[in-house]
């Protein structure tokens, strides 16, 4: 019972976390070093001056900080403070909320005047927290603008709802999985309720917190780097203040019409048959495993009917313990897998083993899949975006029984919205989006949860807009190759025609094991 209450809270917190947004496998060309900021030479005798501690933009008063790095990787330097917001802007006497921003302060010494933003995915991702896996790649624009970090209200610094376990309650819960979705949900719910109204932490309210942050930073017009949710966030701050955008980045594209949640069974199917018809076209994958989808079905079939409990080497605790592989934790682990080439290279390995007998490997990935999804996700957040944005436009598809997720996404997030406060969702929100600043949308092939027929159906609409598709990557791609390189010259120059693409064609996949020592020769 235990394990299946666990797996139902993985579900739950997967479930809200639709798209995520981390840049935690792509491929990444090794930034280039920025250029020094220009300067009066200095005499190696001349005493150095002491760093300032504090800096004062626009309306702003920052302090030198480091981000935190919850992924693991180096904690980057920046200028850290708070904005103050009402929580209910029809409401400003009410509770105030502190958001909490940092700056990425520009290597030049007069800085352009506009400012980069980035806009983390999820829902439910930090901007601050994010930013230590992008710096390496995105170093490069602050060689000539600042970077806005600006945690999304209730996540990170901002008044964060994450959802914990309160294992003395869920342990007497025995009723079926939904039941026990929305038993913890609602649970969550009061928990957080004590210190936020629920309805308050929307993509639109999102938006008029960022406006009232330029504002106070002096105004700069803004340069939007949208991933995955965020791309959510850029396109409803990109119609609702035109006037403050000068160029926008879509990484791994959400249509404004888009439902979030409703074609992830249909997606993460195609990505998954899209990835097996690749292995079947190497000669070493297809000896070592015929049709990987094929096999992936096969071991969920397996499960259904025998699910396997296991004596496993925590991974992270350095432990032995027991745990279990159902079909349920299949179709977890290989959707989070099919996020990365990387992950991908090893699933059809990993399903193959267990199929033979050894199932630690996914087990194992399983587990900290867990930790990982838990640590990095403000799901409270997700829940109040998804739920009121969402919910309702949901709906189970029968042609989705059939695919490897089936309908559990969908039930899981109507489950939770069935007790989870709702805020308001504007007219016209999910209208097609239209801009005329300029607009360079990222996909990748493989993309198992945006594919790159989103960022078409939403490059169709933009005058000024420029769609690169990246061979043999899948979701979150604005680090692979060369990639960091093409989005500066673009940021720089705020036009789709400034760059030349052609570093990305010899991008591909890397090849998939067929044992764990790598892949066949």
């Amino acid at each position: 019972m235990v394990m299946r209450k666990r797996w139902a809270r993985i579900w739950r917190v997967a479930g809200v976390c639709v798209l995520l947004g981390a840049a935690l496998h792509a491929w990444r060309e090794p930034a280039a070093p920025s250029p020094p900021a220009a300067g009066p030479a200095r005499s190696t005798t001349d005493p150095v001056p002491a760093a300032p501690a504090h800096w004062r933009l626009g309306r702003v008063d920052l302090h030198a900080c480091t981000l935190p790095a919850p992924a693991g990787g180096g904690s980057p330097a920046a200028w850290c403070g708070q904005w103050p917001v009402a929580e209910n802007p029809a409401h400003p006497e009410a509770r105030t909320i502190r958001l909490r921003l940092a700056v990425i302060r520009s290597d030049a010494q007069t800085p352009a005047a506009d400012m980069v933003t980035v806009l983390a995915g999820g829902p439910g991702q930090a901007a601050t927290e994010a930013w230590s896996q992008l710096a390496a790649g995105l170093r490069g624009l602050t060689a000539h603008r600042n970077v806005l970090l600006l945690d999304q209200r209730g996540t990170g610094g901002s008044n964060p709802l994450t959802c914990h376990d309160d294992q003395s309650r869920s342990d007497s819960i025995t009723q079926d999985d939904a039941a026990l979705i929305r038993a913890e949900a609602s649970q969550c719910a009061e928990r957080l309720s004590r210190k936020a109204d629920l309805r308050m932490y929307t993509t639109t309210l999102a938006i008029g917190d960022l406006e009232q942050v330029r504002q106070a930073l002096g105004a700069p017009r803004l340069d939007l780097i949208g991933i995955s949710y965020g791309t959510r966030v850029a396109q409803q701050y990109a119609g609702s203040y035109p006037a403050a955008v000068r160029s926008i980045v879509l990484d791994s594209v959400v249509p404004n019409a888009l439902a979030l949640g409703q074609d992830h069974a249909a997606n993460l199917d195609a990505a998954l048959q899209a990835q097996a018809r690749r292995c079947e076209s190497e000669p070493g994958c297809r000896r070592r495993f015929g049709d990987p989808y094929a096999e992936l079905r096969q071991l969920q079939r397996q499960l259904q009917a025998h699910p396997q409990t296991l004596n496993l080497h925590d991974p992270q605790r350095y432990t032995v313990g027991q745990a279990s592989l159902s079909a349920d934790t299949l179709a977890i682990v290989a959707r989070m897998f099919a996020y990365s080439p990387l992950t991908m290279a090893v699933l059809p390995l990993s399903v193959d083993a267990a199929i033979h007998g050894n199932a630690e490997p996914l087990t194992a990935q399983a587990r900290l899949l867990q930790g990982r999804l838990s640590d990095s996700m403000s799901s409270g957040m997700g829940y109040a975006v998804s739920c009121s944005e969402d919910a309702d436009l949901l709906h189970t598809r029968s042609a989705d029984q059939h695919t490897l997720l089936g309908n559990r996404f969908v039930s899981t997030l109507q489950a939770i919205c069935s007790v989870w406060p709702k805020g308001d969702r504007p007219p016209g929100f999910h209208r097609d989006f239209r801009s005329a600043a300029p607009v360079l949308l990222l996909s990748g092939e493989f993309d198992p949860v945006t594919p790159p027929r989103y960022a078409r159906q939403v490059a169709s609409g933009l005058p000024h807009a420029r769609l690169l598709v990246l061979k043999g990557q899948a979701h979150n791609v604005i680090l692979a190759g060369c990639t960091p390189r093409l989005v500066a010259h673009f940021i720089a120059q705020a036009d789709v025609a400034a760059f030349d693409d052609s570093c990305l064609q010899g991008m591909q996949a890397p090849p998939f094991f067929t044992d764990f020592n790598g892949a066949a020769p």
